[in-house]
């Protein structure tokens, strides 16, 4: 069982990395590797079923491929092309379980499709639409329709050659912030989360695994678990051969995907859709009020994926492609951000990077203690993963409750009747001394856990120092405390995207915030 040592008053562990005299003689039924959405799912799955747990992150919670994807929680329509059927399924049946666990980071999307000609028949085009809209039940997200862009608002930012279109339904998601608040479920349900500390060696024993910590300072320690889980992303193999000295059955294709942010170009709320020449597609959507996102790109990559970035080449196809569509041609020097990541796809031998499967497999290692570890999946489906994950250990481990996740709501998505709208609205007449343009967006990023940030406060002044633009003191101080925030980054681009609209010494300011109030030593990353 957990020590008390490991949990911090609030319920969450504290920040500062445990002494090893604190930890060493710590037991856990699961240690998880991996602080991206598919470890933070299963840490949490495994925890709200009673086990005791242990994620480890070497870096900040998604850090990596969690916080650079299209920020989409979608069956994945351009699949069915690859007769993914069951892939599309089950992310479709995931799409209104996702949405209602966490309303106030998630919410339905509409995306229009401008139809060219030259690139899928109008017919195909309705018949995968169709099954779109059957696959799974919708009682949240409506059916697609076909529209007039000539008559349609969505169609006035688009080229004149563009008269017949379509509109169907996904969601969007704050990518970070769901990892963030599947860690926070996991450690109010009892788990210890420990960012910025690498499992350097795992050794199988009679009855479980020595595993060996390491914190940046180059501070080791070691604790034991029955079971591990191996769910490292991009670096899966590396923990398989370098840690637990396992071979794997499976491997990864790693494909990286990059995204531009450029000024808004539009003014409605929907979401775009492009087919191009390559048979690749791109979205152009609506982002942090004042931006648009155009993405993604599918290049297979073989570098560090710690280190991967944006080439020259794929911000100006992604240039291109945008403005083959939009009236307003779109340059790179328009482009006031981009980010890329590492997606640690399933292999399953493709030719092409667009091809590669988006579903995942499980691995389950049973030769002594269990090694579970997981290759591909995609974000809409981790709550699936984690659950089937927990499933196979639970099977092997014995005890604990069962799965219980697609009822249950993330922190902050208790709002009522998951009216957001309303909920925003309630927020405001509680606290009308707040600005509006904060209240949106604590109420978007915390949800009702916005009231703890807010708690004791009665006028502007009351949250304190406004260290940036928008970034006061009593919410920095909410995410060093409840969300694992060590740095200036951690907070401008994956708590919160106030990076966008920093000023130019806004991430060194931050830091000697941090610096000075906190003790925590910042990094340059902007992941």
């Amino acid at each position: 069982m957990i020590s008390s040592r490991c949990i911090g008053t609030s319920g969450v562990p504290p920040l500062a990395h445990l002494e090893a005299t604190d930890v060493q003689k710590l037991d856990f039924d699961i240690l998880v590797i991996g602080g991206g959405i598919n470890g933070a799912g299963i840490a949490r799955d495994a925890a709200g079923r009673g086990y005791s747990v242990l994620l480890c992150e070497k870096d900040d919670l998604a850090q990596h491929t969690s916080s650079a994807s299209t920020k989409l929680i979608h069956g994945g329509l351009r699949y069915l092309e690859y007769y993914e059927f069951g892939l599309v399924r089950k992310a479709l049946q995931e799409r209104e379980v996702l949405l209602r666990s966490a309303p106030h980071i998630m919410w339905p999307l509409r995306f229009v499709m401008p139809h060219n000609r030259a690139m899928r028949p109008a017919l195909l085009i309705r018949a995968g639409l169709f099954l779109y809209d059957h696959l799974a039940r919708r009682e949240i997200l409506r059916g697609s329709r076909t529209i007039n862009l000539h008559r349609h608002p969505a169609g006035s930012p688009l080229k004149p050659s563009f008269g017949r279109g379509f509109v169907y339904s996904d969601g969007w998601v704050q990518d970070a912030r769901l990892v963030a608040l599947c860690a926070m479920d996991a450690a109010e349900h009892g788990a210890a989360v420990h960012t910025r500390t690498r499992c350097i060696a795992a050794t199988r024993e009679a009855t479980g695994w020595l595993v060996t910590l390491q914190a940046t300072t180059g501070q080791t320690w070691q604790v034991r678990a029955r079971s591990l889980v191996n769910a490292a992303g991009p670096w899966v193999g590396e923990v398989l051969g370098t840690v637990t000295q396992r071979n794997a059955a499976r491997r990864v294709r790693l494909v990286k995907g990059s995204h531009i942010i450029v000024p808004r170009l539009y003014d409605h709320h929907y979401a775009y859709i492009f087919q191009n020449p390559d048979k690749r597609i791109i979205f152009a959507i609506p982002f942090e009020q004042d931006f648009t996102l155009i993405g993604t790109t599918d290049i297979e990559y073989t570098g560090d994926p710690g280190l991967v970035r944006a080439d020259e080449d794929e911000i100006n196809y992604l240039c291109d492609m945008a403005s083959s569509y939009f009236r307003h041609r779109i340059k790179p020097a328009d482009v006031v951000w981009h980010y890329s990541g590492v997606r640690p796809l399933l292999d399953d031998e493709s030719s092409n990077a667009s091809s590669v499967t988006r579903d995942y497999a499980l691995e389950c290692d049973t030769d002594g203690a269990p090694l579970l570890s997981v290759f591909g999946g995609k974000i809409t489906t981790f709550r699936k993963l984690a659950e089937e994950a927990v499933d196979r250990l639970q099977s092997l481990l014995g005890g604990g409750q069962p799965a219980w996740t697609a009822q249950a709501v993330l922190p902050g998505g208790d709002i009522p009747g998951a009216d957001y709208d309303a909920f925003c609205q309630h927020i405001q007449t509680r606290h009308p001394w707040l600005d509006p343009v904060l209240t949106h967006r604590y109420t978007r990023a915390y949800g009702t856990r916005c009231e703890r940030i807010l708690a004791g406060c009665h006028a502007m002044a009351d949250l304190g120092e406004e260290i940036l633009p928008g970034l006061y003191e009593a919410e920095a101080r909410y995410l060093v405390d409840n969300e694992w925030a060590r740095t200036a980054a951690d907070m401008l681009w994956r708590r919160s995207k106030l990076g966008l609209k920093a000023l130019k010494d806004g991430e060194q300011r931050l830091s000697d915030w941090l610096d000075k109030h906190q003790g925590h030593h910042s990094s340059p990353d902007a992941a």
